[in-house]
This record gives C-alpha cells, sequence and structure tokens, in this order.
C-alpha cells in the first residue's frame, strides 16, 4: 500500500524525469486498473529510484541494462528509461555502451533493438534543443 511519503517523493522524481508520467498512466490504464499509476510513482520512483545507496544515474544504467537484455517487446520501456538516464546524468556513449555490453546477455538482437530505441531518443533530444 502506497505512504504518503514515498508517493510525495516518487511524484517529485518522476515529474522532474518524466513529466505528465503519472497522468498519462491513469489516462490509459485508470479505468481498467485504479490507483496502477499512483502504485507505479509510488513503488518506482518513490521506494526503488530515491533509495539510498546508488546514484541515480547508475540505477537508470542497471534499468537501461536489464530492459535491453529482456529483449524488444521492451521497448516502449527501455525509451522512457533511456530519457530518465539522460536527464539524471548519463551521456549517450555510456547509455550506448551499457546497451552493447547487453549483446553477452541479451544477443546480438536485443542489442540492436536497444541501440535503436536510444538513437530514437536522442533523436527525439536533438529535434528538442533544435533552434
Amino acid at each position: 500500500m502506497p505512504s504518503d511519503d514515498t508517493t510525495a517523493r516518487g511524484r517529485t522524481l518522476s515529474e522532474e524525469l518524466n513529466p505528465g508520467m503519472e497522468a498519462a498512466l491513469e489516462a490509459r490504464y485508470g479505468h481498467l486498473v485504479p490507483g496502477m499509476a499512483e502504485g507505479v510513482v509510488d513503488f518506482a520512483y518513490g521506494r526503488q529510484y530515491a533509495r539510498p545507496g546508488l546514484p541515480l544515474r547508475d540505477r537508470y544504467l542497471a534499468t537501461i541494462a536489464a530492459l535491453t537484455a529482456l529483449g524488444g517487446q521492451t521497448a516502449p520501456q527501455l525509451k522512457v528509461n533511456i530519457a530518465g538516464g539522460r536527464k539524471a546524468g548519463l551521456s549517450q556513449q555510456e547509455i550506448g555502451e551499457a546497451i552493447w555490453q547487453m549483446a553477452l546477455y541479451g544477443g546480438f538482437p536485443a542489442a540492436i533493438n536497444g541501440l535503436n530505441a536510444a538513437l530514437e531518443v536522442f533523436a527525439e533530444e536533438e529535434t528538442k534543443d533544435a533552434p
């Protein structure tokens, strides 16, 4: 069950890293799974990403690697976490290397799909930064 402290901490962090995520989850799934959006914010951001002991950028690096190794079905979540990782301070090269490392564990197709997801996120960044 979500607590007020972890939910508030999760909302702050999720809005910083993935603005509008909770509202988007609620709009898409709220009618089907009430409380799901708040639960994701509370658990993923308030209880996991906000934990002490590992810097946020390293948590994102681990998440990107895991989602890559899981394969192509995770592409939407991988893109969200690549974008969050960039906001947490990861460079494009660090993300690319972490994804490519997963060729050993998830296979070449998973790593190539991960690199393609990263390229899409990086292209979106460039579009946002263009004058």
